[in-house]
């Protein structure tokens, strides 16, 4: 059996599970989500916990097994307590700020990069002197939040070198020597 698969998911106060046929909407304080659940996998419902199960042992429902408990369980975590995502613009002259829905980056070309969010993830920008310029991202989707999050880091990626880029906090970048570290 799955190890992943096989253990329940907690649901929180707050936070209503409903199944479906094969879609299971998850609703709590931060949001609404809801997901397709192939054949042959099925939740089954005890007080506070959602049990999921497959019908067979195939390779196919095996592998479907833990990812719907993992869905399943980002799903509960994203509408009881959210995902925030931060990321830092490492460079000289590299900038971030934002209206609304509206990301505007300097990122060292020749014009402003706008880059328009989906309504599900809220932006904030801070910039504080001395250190880099932050993006921070949050939402109750964890793979739309990710989804987002990789698409502004590949505007800029962090090079090897200075490790100039776009970055996620906390990230550890694997830097090179360059040219003056051959010479000797």
């Amino acid at each position: 059996m799955s190890r992943i698969g096989k253990l329940p998911v907690s649901v929180p106060s707050g936070v209503q599970v409903n199944v479906q046929g094969n879609t299971v909407s998850v609703k709590g304080p931060k949001g609404t989500l809801s997901q397709t659940i192939a054949d042959g996998i099925t939740l089954e419902m005890e007080e506070n916990k959602v049990v999921v199960k497959r019908s067979t042992e195939q390779k196919r429902h095996k592998s479907l097994h833990g990812l719907y408990r993992s869905l399943l369980a980002n799903m509960i975590k994203g509408v009881s307590q959210g995902y925030k995502i931060e990321q830092e613009l490492v460079g000289v002259g590299y900038r971030a700020s934002n209206q609304g829905q509206m990301l505007d980056l300097v990122l060292g070309h020749s014009h402003h990069v706008v880059f328009e969010l989906p309504t599900e993830v809220k932006v904030s920008t801070k910039t504080e002197r001395g250190s880099n310029p932050t993006i921070i991202l949050e939402s109750h989707d964890k793979q739309l939040i990710g989804q987002v999050a990789a698409k502004i880091r590949s505007l800029r990626k962090p090079e090897p070198y200075k490790g100039k880029g776009i970055k996620f906090v906390g990230e550890v970048l694997r830097r090179k020597a360059g040219k003056s570290a051959a010479k000797k």
